[in-house]
């Protein structure tokens, strides 16, 4: 029954990011609750996330040499089901302590999905549908952030569950989900087995990794995804306490930002698939959420606000990064697919372990939650002028051809020997 259709890829792949994206946003319209549970600060609370993140940044690059040692498939889902373990899990968490605990296992298995899986689908699709397939795939993290928003206010809010139920919910289907891609995703990619071959072509990949457009590119998913987590975290309880917004109904306004990333990201990523310097269209879209993220706490307009939010989620975060993603295809060889993705989503995951702390501690001290999304789009704006320094791949291309260690020189053939 496996395949490498790739509609199958697609829609499986996008369902594990739904998912992903469902356990780490049904926290969020829950906080105040959580916190007056167990009698936190707005630090404490950010903290929550931060160590998540930690642990999945922490095995982003681990994961990535991993598959390519192991095998990209198995890798995936052993994470998977280590993360479905670790949500429900989490709903049994007694104290602070323990929760911060369980949520560091979830964060492990989340973080060994990027790497494999994109490494997978840029080597199984054609190029010429790698921006748009991407897209695709990525919508399950708009659907993710959706569904964890409104499922867990309406369990809680609605229906007057213990919050801890949309632990156990989702849980359950996410180990569903990593039987499914298990048992439906084929990976033609041969794992290295010799141990020389392994230290040589990691030795070649770890400086191809680092050229100038990987590294500006690097820090523009630094920035915008600082921006991203800050106001995901943070949205919902921004909305009940600064903004006077019932609990149930912040779960529908906060979801307004991933539903608009689905035909953003299908937009821009079919345009990055016809248009060779993709320079252009990463400027813009950081430049507009640059404004976006100003727009939204300035205002005190609320229909305002919510068109901030609504372009914000058609040119934020979920559109930039099918653009990034074929952009770093186009600079990376194929045999270090796993490798570079896992360090281009370390670089943007960095800043999720500090964007919810750092909001929260800079509410403590001023009082507002705006000040941290102000410094979002500062951050966001220093990542679009970086990106006017990059290079076009095809250019970059041309004047490497005699140096050994530019990744179009090396042929699959090192991966595999």
């Amino acid at each position: 029954m496996k395949t490498k259709n790739p509609i199958v890829l697609i829609v499986l792949f996008s369902l594990g990011w739904a998912f992903m994206y469902a356990d780490r946003n049904i926290l969020s319209p829950v906080m105040s609750i959580i916190q007056t549970d167990w009698g936190l600060n707005k630090g404490e609370l950010g903290l929550i996330s931060t160590v998540f993140f930690i642990a999945y940044a922490f095995m982003q690059i681990p994961a990535g040499f991993l598959a390519d040692r192991f095998g990209r498939l198995k890798v995936l889902v052993i994470g998977y089901i280590l993360f479905g373990i670790g949500t429900i899990l989490s709903g049994f968490a007694p104290s602070l302590m323990i929760f911060l605990l369980v949520r560091i296992i979830t964060g492990l298995g989340e973080g060994m999905y990027y790497g494999p899986q994109y490494a997978i689908s840029s080597s199984t699709i054609s190029k010429k549908y790698r921006g748009i397939s991407s897209a695709l795939i990525n919508s399950g993290m708009a659907i993710g952030i959706s569904l964890g928003f409104i499922a867990s206010s309406y369990f809680t809010f609605t229906l007057k569950k213990d919050w801890q139920f949309s632990f156990f919910f989702f849980g359950i289907l996410t180990i569903i989900v990593a039987a499914l891609i298990a048992f439906f995703i084929k990976d033609d990619y041969k794992p290295i087995k010799n141990s020389q071959a392994v230290s040589k072509n990691q030795r070649i990949s770890i400086k191809a990794l680092f050229s100038k457009n990987h590294i500006i590119t690097y820090i523009l998913i630094f920035c915008s995804l600082y921006g991203f987590f800050s106001m995901i975290t943070w949205l919902p309880y921004y909305l009940q306490t600064e903004r006077g917004i019932e609990g149930s109904k912040t779960g529908i306004i906060s979801s307004l930002v991933p539903w608009a990333a689905i035909p953003g990201a299908i937009l821009f990523g079919y345009l990055s698939d016809r248009i060779k310097n993709k320079k252009g269209i990463v400027i813009c879209l950081a430049l507009l959420g640059t404004a976006c993220q100003f727009i939204v706490p300035y205002t005190e307009n609320f229909s305002l606000m919510i068109a901030g939010l609504v372009i914000y989620g058609l040119i934020g975060k979920l559109a930039l990064d099918p653009v990034l993603i074929a952009y770093i295809a186009d600079n990376t060889h194929p045999s270090m697919y796993s490798r570079a993705y896992s360090i281009f989503n370390f670089a943007g995951m960095t800043s999720s372990i500090f964007a919810p702390y750092i909001t929260g501690y800079l509410a403590d001290i001023t009082g507002h939650i705006e000040i941290g999304f102000y410094l979002s789009g500062v951050l966001l704006l220093i990542g679009g002028i970086a990106f006017l320094f990059t290079e076009s791949p095809l250019k970059k291309t041309m004047n490497t051809t005699n140096d050994p260690t530019h990744p179009f020189q090396h042929s699959d053939k090192i991966a595999h020997s």
